[in-house]
């Protein structure tokens, strides 16, 4: 199954602003994901907090970055919330990620 890659507008900005190496394995890694959605580097991420959604909310870890992305099964769609640096990124934006997902 092929799914279609949509990077969100400030994800794209978060991608514009890293160091040149890191840019290029994120390029591939969001690359990858129409093939393979949940790779074996890949985590599912806990929404026990976020009010009832109908994604799956996963990240995938490059270096110190994560690329923190939703799965809507349904249409077979990824789309990528943001790249994140970690420490400090806690994921405590998840909410207002989805917000810009609708």
């Amino acid at each position: 199954m092929k799914y279609k890659v949509y990077v969100l507008p400030q994800a794209w900005k978060d991608i514009k602003r890293l160091p040149g190496n890191v840019r290029q394995q994120v390029k591939r890694a969001i690359d990858g994901l129409g093939n393979d959605p949940r790779p074996p580097r890949s985590i599912k991420l806990d929404t026990s907090g976020v009010p009832e959604i109908d994604v799956e909310l996963r990240r995938l870890r490059i270096e110190r970055w994560r690329i923190v992305y939703a799965i809507t099964e349904a249409e077979l769609y990824v789309d990528v919330l943001a790249v994140r640096k970690r420490p400090p990124y806690d994921y405590g934006d998840l909410e207002r990620l989805l917000e810009d997902l609708q």
